[in-house]
Order: C-alpha cells, then sequence, then structure tokens
C-alpha cells in the first residue's frame, strides 16, 4: 500500500474515495446525516456506512482524543476499502498528534500474508493519500507530519516483515533458513553479521543449546546482527527465541497444541524488526540483536526428561520438560550476548510460556526484571505505541519452585502455579550480575500471534515487541547521553 501526504486541502486531491471519521457527537451535523440514518449507522466505534453515490466512506469513531482508536478505525475502513475496486483513499487530518496512529491503521491494517494461497486475491486499492489540512479546514506545518510519515511507515513495514517471518511455515523457514534471512537482512541494511554453525555452537560451550536442537534434521544457528553509527549515545543488546518448530520434544505436545507453533520464532522475528528499523531510522544507538535458531524435535538422540544440561555460562540444568526449551536455548544465547558485547540494556523477546496468557489474556506482553522503574518506562512506551504490557513481579519465594536438587536450577517448576514468573527467574540465572538492573525479559507468548482479528491484525503474527521497543529506543535517542 502507497502511502502519501500532500500539502493540499483535502478538495483538490484526486482521488477515487474519501474517508470521513463521524463521533455519535457530530452524527447529526453531518451533510449527509439523513442518508446515514437511513442507513441505520450510527458512529459507534468502527461501523462504516459506504455512500457510494458520493464516493464516501464513513467510519465511526468514539472520541477524537484516542491514537488507539483511530488506528483500530483507521484499520477497519481500510480491510472495508480493500474490498471495493476503488483504487485511491484520501482522508485529512483529525489534528497531528493522531497522524501516526491512521498511519499505523492503513499500513497495519492493511497487511495480507497469501505466500500459500493458490490463488491469492490482490486488492485494488493501492494508495492512501492525506491532506495536509485538518478535517475542520485549519492547517498543519507540512514537515512535521512528513517527517511523522518517514518514521511511522519504516517501523509499521518492519512490524509487517516481522509478521512475514513469524507467519512462514517451519518447512520454508528453518534455522538455517533464519541465518540466511538474517544475512540477507545485513547486506540490504549494511549491518554485521555472525553465524555460528553446530561447530561454532560447540566451541562456544552452548551445551543447552545444542541439546535442544539435537534431534532435529535441521541443526541450530546462533545468529548475530549488529547495527553500529558511529558515537553511539547507548549500545543496547536484544536477545530472540528462535525455536522454528516446538514439538515439546520427548515431552511431546497434544496435536492441538502443535498447531501455530510456526510463531514459537517471534521472538526471533521482533528482534530482526527492531534491529531494521533502527538501522533504517540511522539512530544514534548501537544495536546487537542476538538470535538462537533452533528446532525442537524427537528422535532417538533428542534431549531427555533427566538429563543435566552445562550452559555456557557453566551453571548445571536439570531438565524435567523438554517442553521448556526456549529458556533452555534462551540461557545459552544470554550468556552469548554478554560475553561479546558490553552493553547499557539487556532485552530479551521470547513466546515462553502459555502461563503469561493465563495471566494477562491472549493480547498482552508479560514484562519482567528487578528494575521496577525501568519497566514503568516499558509499560509507558507500549501504552504509546499502541501495544498492551503488564508488569509480573518477582518474588524470592516463587525463585525457590525452581531449586534442583541435582543441579544449580531446574528448567519447570515443581508447582503448576505463577509459571511465566518462574520461567523469567529462570533466565535471571544466566544475567550477569552487573546487568540485572539493565534487564527487562518480554513475554510474548499471547500477543505475538492470533487466530482472530483484533485492533490492526489479522490472522497469524502480529509483530509484538517492534512498536513498543521503537517508541522506547526512540526515546533514549532522544535524551542522549543523560
Amino acid at each position: 500500500m502507497n502511502v502519501k501526504l500532500l500539502n493540499q486541502p483535502l478538495k483538490q486531491i484526486s482521488a477515487e474515495l474519501t474517508l470521513e471519521f463521524v463521533t455519535p457527537q457530530a452524527l447529526e451535523a453531518h451533510p449527509h446525516s439523513a442518508l446515514l440514518a437511513q442507513a441505520g449507522f450510527k458512529a459507534d466505534q468502527e461501523q462504516l456506512c459506504a455512500l457510494h453515490e458520493h464516493r464516501l466512506l464513513i467510519c465511526g469513531i468514539d472520541t477524537v482524543q484516542s491514537d488507539e482508536m483511530y488506528r483500530s478505525a483507521m484499520a477497519a475502513a481500510i480491510k472495508a476499502a480493500m474490498n471495493y475496486t476503488y483504487t485511491s483513499l484520501k482522508c485529512a487530518q483529525y489534528s497531528p498528534e493522531h497522524f501516526r496512529a491512521l498511519i499505523e491503521g492503513v499500513v497495519l491494517g492493511s497487511y495480507k500474508f497469501e505466500n500459500y494461497k493458490s490463488e491469492p486475491k490482490p486488492s485494488k486499492l493501492i494508495e492512501v493519500i492525506f491532506s495536509n489540512d485538518n478535517n475542520d479546514g485549519t492547517s498543519n506545518t507540512f514537515d512535521t507530519l512528513e517527517a511523522t510519515l518517514h518514521q511511522t511507515l519504516i517501523i509499521a513495514k518492519a512490524t509487517n516483515f516481522v509478521r512475514n517471518l513469524v507467519n512462514q511455515t517451519p518447512y520454508d523457514m528453518t534455522p538455517q533458513m533464519m541465518a540466511v534471512t538474517a544475512d540477507q537482512l545485513a547486506s540490504s541494511n549494511n549491518l554485521e553479521c555472525t553465524i555460528l554453525d553446530v561447530n561454532g555452537l560447540e566451541e562456544e560451550k552452548m551445551n543447552a543449546m545444542l541439546a535442544v536442537g539435537r534431534a532435529s534434521h535441521n541443526p541450530p544457528r546462533l545468529i548475530h546482527l549488529a547495527y553500529k553509527p558511529a558515537n553511539p549515545k547507548k549500545v543496547i543488546t536484544l536477545v530472540g527465541k528462535g525455536l522454528t518448530y516446538d514439538s515439546g520434544g520427548l515431552s511431546l505436545k497434544a496435536a492441538t497444541s502443535m498447531v501455530t507453533m510456526k510463531m514459537d520464532k517471534a521472538g526471533a522475528c521482533a528482534v530482526m524488526g527492531i534491529i531494521k528499523a533502527v538501522s533504517e531510522l540511522k539512530l544514534d544507538i548501537e544495536v546487537h540483536a542476538f538470535v538462537g535458531a533452533v528446532e525442537n524435535m524427537i528422535g532417538g538422540n533428542a534431549y531427555k526428561p533427566d538429563d543435566v544440561l552445562v550452559a555456557k555460562n557453566g551453571k548445571t540444568i536439570e531438565v524435567r520438560n523438554t517442553d521448556a526449551e526456549g529458556r533452555l536455548v534462551l540461557a545459552d544465547v544470554l550468556g552469548y550476548a554478554q560475553e561479546n558485547v558490553k552493553s547499557d540494556y539487556i532485552f530479551d523477546y521470547a513466546t515462553l510460556t502459555g502461563a503469561c496468557m493465563v495471566a494477562l489474556g491472549p493480547y498482552t506482553t508479560g514484562v519482567m526484571g528487578h528494575n521496577e522503574a525501568l519497566k514503568q518506562e516499558w509499560l509507558s512506551a507500549a501504552e504509546a505505541s499502541g501495544e498492551y504490557c503488564g508488569i509480573l513481579p518477582f518474588n524470592r519465594h516463587l525463585k525457590k519452585l525452581i531449586k534442583s536438587d541435582l543441579a544449580d536450577v531446574c528448567n519447570v517448576s515443581s508447582k503448576p502455579y505463577g509459571g511465566a514468573i518462574t520461567a523469567a527467574l529462570f533466565l535471571d540465572n544466566f544475567i550477569d550480575e552487573d546487568m540485572k538492573q539493565r534487564w527487562v525479559h518480554f513475554d510474548i507468548a499471547g500477543s505475538a500471534y492470533t487466530e482472530g482479528a483484533w485492533d490492526v491484525h489479522t490472522y497469524g503474527g502480529t509483530g509484538a515487541g517492534v512498536r513498543m521497543s521503537m517508541e522506547w529506543l526512540l526515546k533514549l535517542n532522544t535524551q542522549g547521553n543523560n
């Protein structure tokens, strides 16, 4: 979808369809109020009414003060317009502070993944044009809106990049293909790229990660992408769980639970999308993205419950459930990342636990860590970006539940409660002491994938983590070295 901004009043812009947003309070004063009333239009949030004789699409919105309402209303309108035969749509501004939400509604709401359709159905709508003027005829500064458009398009397209990766099947997106994709991204975005194969992982003593991938025909890969501007203000490390498929291993998942397990690589895809956006926006922040790409399968050489693994940092792990494999991969990747990069912050993204969905529901990312102020910063960034986050608190009693009598730590809790938190507390064993206050864990198990459309999301990957991370990084970029 081509999104443009023109420094012209809406009436002077040539397009086949005009989109208007109307609140219930403004409905009576609308020039076509009688027609809208006849159609049963009440201007409820995201309610749509097409007046084709006037080449007009009306979309209801509850309030004109909310980015979230504009984002979801625009997404609903775009999805409807894509089913018509119009090739272009135009829309006015509804005050400059909501422009980003409108752009996101277009780019994210128009997303479709049809790679596996034998007969994909392309939309005839190819262009959305925004006027510089507000709907009431007042004008805005063009350069400011143009900068918003540039920044938002980069972030929204990076989100769709992540969606595309998540939606690819485990047959197509193996650990090797994750590495190929990373290498292609590095070439196109001028990033450094280091890839470790099995021999490299063995040299680095990444035994936990190797154990998880041992039974797969597709061997694991560790991927390190780096964006290094001159004189960076900060150095950030991102770590992503990249289970290209998770059968559960010998602790085999139920058949219904295996469906959608291609999404278990969403954390890895997110960090690739974030570094893509950072490099295209040319932020003055050095960013390192580490991906543990692994496939967890079954076989005669699969790792087993009762195994004891030695992680890269030397800590030993008692395996009691091979379906708690993502934390084993992250344990080694976190260790490798901290050994190779001295950063100001380290953040990991993982579809780690079903327990996070039980705690927060299917739309919300779980935020965990030791630094209360830092976690609150991320909640604010998520809210501003349109993503949902909730803090799950640590406590010393939950930490006792992953105690092992055989090894340093157990990979699952001894009780079936607080599973998202105990998984994060497991990861805490692999965070260096000097980084504990600068580490945040994001459990995106619920937010990274959806089987039902909501907000700007269609079926499949959502790109969770990209927009909120860019919100936080953009703020850090403006703060300088403070």
